[in-house]
């Protein structure tokens, strides 16, 4: 473990060998996504066996498609001139081409106003409404562009009154439930309902598989709050974001979200366009790598690539640089920027608590790891949500766990069977392992968060301590939660 933040990097079924994503996991990545617009469930298969062959550590998330927009298919690609004219209709079985535009959404027309902006491929091309009609908009283009088939439509400003789920959808979270993956990604999210109508699909199946909001548009945005709390993560997913929201208020709104769910103690992810000119070449822009270091310096957990590892030409050197580059960031952000995370009121219970305190050692007292052991992953979230700079060492009683802190930052999940070693051969293994890591020697001092009450009882205390002095006490060593 180089980095603290976490990698996300998308996978192809139609590049997705052992040794492609062995190497891609030594690189750095820490999840595996998986694009549900561009594959079916032969697709998911190959890369789902061929992820938890390389390690049953890599977490794998799913997207959804949502209720997204597109156009449908053209015999030959439509060129568009600034000033011309063309119809736009909801028509998810017409064909597109120089005299009219159909989209997939049937009520499209009654939702839109004279006035409106469509913009299309992802804004390559923008259409301003000019009038309306029964069953078309005629439509004006404000710049020269050529289009394809099946490219996005998204409408700034517009509530479309799709479905949170379409039936593919349904169709790949079943599957997602089969294969027992570990987080769906739901795109388009506009409210907690969004969330909640794919919670209760997995409820009835009695899947522990993880929600992470993808937020795409306003209504995300401004519902965020509600958001937070149905969903296990949020996705800012600066792709559809910056076409429904005027680009210049992309930066803000990625700090606020980050600061949110850093104060809510879930996992955020930055996506979009990291570093989106190594899908050609071998190096980043500069702009490239200022833009990682400044989502680290914002407190994300996790950045995540698309094109540069699902097709791009450098997938593995475009993993490789972003470890880099959230390595060093690290090292140079300032705790000055660190997010307060409350506390007191509703909030306050001893594993907050504990944790936060854990981390103040980390400065204070210059702890250099803290080990906590988890049956759900609360104690070691709680630990990243304070973005300290020690590695926390979370001991995993479940190995779906390992996989669900893979989005936290700065969490090492190891899974350790239960009942096959007593919780001191834990304790003493997360020790050795630290010091064959580099992360500690004998005269560090490490922290250690557990609980005295079996059962999963929650974390109760909280153990400060020299490493070399914990050896040299050996078995007289105790704590509350040790019994032998």
């Amino acid at each position: 473990m180089l980095k603290h933040t976490k990698i996300v990097a998308t996978v192809s079924d139609l590049r997705c060998e052992v040794d492609f994503i062995a190497a891609l996991y030594k690189a750095g990545m820490n999840v595996v996504r998986l694009n549900s617009a561009h594959m079916n469930e032969d697709g998911f298969a190959r890369v789902v066996g061929n992820t938890r062959t390389v390690s049953k550590h890599i977490g794998i998330l799913m997207d959804t498609k949502g209720p997204e927009i597109r156009t449908t298919t053209a015999d030959a690609p439509i060129p568009l001139k600034t000033g011309d004219r063309i119809m736009v209709k909801g028509d998810p079985a017409g064909k597109s081409d120089t005299q009219c535009i159909c989209v997939s959404y049937t009520s499209f027309v009654a939702d839109m106003t004279v006035g409106g902006d469509l913009l299309i491929d992802d804004g390559d091309l923008e259409l301003k409404v000019i009038e309306k009609h029964a069953d078309y908009l005629l439509c004006e283009a404000q710049n020269d562009a050529v289009l394809g088939s099946r490219k996005s439509v998204n409408v700034p400003g517009v509530r479309i009154n799709l479905p949170s789920l379409t039936e593919r959808d349904h169709t790949n979270i079943l599957y997602a439930i089969k294969h027992n993956l570990d987080f769906i990604a739901h795109s388009f999210v506009r409210t907690k309902q969004d969330v909640l109508d794919i919670q209760t699909i997995l409820d009835s199946h009695d899947s522990p598989i993880k929600i992470i909001a993808k937020i795409e548009n306003q209504e995300g945005v401004d519902n965020i709050d509600e958001i937070l709390e149905a969903a296990y993560g949020i996705m800012i997913a600066r792709g559809d974001l910056g076409i429904e929201v005027a680009q210049e208020k992309i930066p803000g709104i990625q700090r606020d979200l980050i600061r949110k769910c850093v104060s809510a103690k879930k996992p955020v992810i930055v996506a979009t366009q990291m570093l989106h000119s190594m899908i050609n070449n071998p190096r980043p822009t500069r702009a490239e790598v200022t833009d990682i270091a400044n989502a680290i310096y914002y407190r994300t957990d996790a950045l995540m690539l698309s094109g540069e590892t699902a097709y791009g030409k450098y997938p593995v050197e475009a993993v490789s640089t972003m470890c880099k580059i959230a390595a060093e960031a690290e090292k140079t952000k300032l705790s000055a920027n660190d997010i307060h995370i409350p506390v007191k009121g509703d909030d306050l219970d001893v594993t907050s608590f504990l944790a936060k305190q854990a981390v103040k050692a980390s400065s204070r007292l210059g702890v250099k790891a803290i080990i906590t052991d988890s049956y759900s992953g609360k104690t070691a979230r709680y630990l990243a949500a304070f973005r300290g700079r020690s590695t926390v060492y979370a001991i995993c009683y479940r190995e779906r766990v390992t996989r669900e802190l893979a989005l936290s930052y700065g969490v090492w999940a190891v899974y350790q069977e239960e009942d096959k070693q007593s919780p001191r051969d834990y304790f003493m293994t997360a020790l050795h392992n630290l010091i064959e890591a580099g992360r500690i020697t004998n005269d560090d001092m490490i922290a250690y968060l557990s609980g005295s009450n079996s059962n999963n009882g929650g974390t109760t205390f909280l153990e400060l301590n020299k490493v070399g002095q914990v050896f040299e006490e050996g078995q007289k060593f105790q704590l509350p939660s040790f019994n032998d």
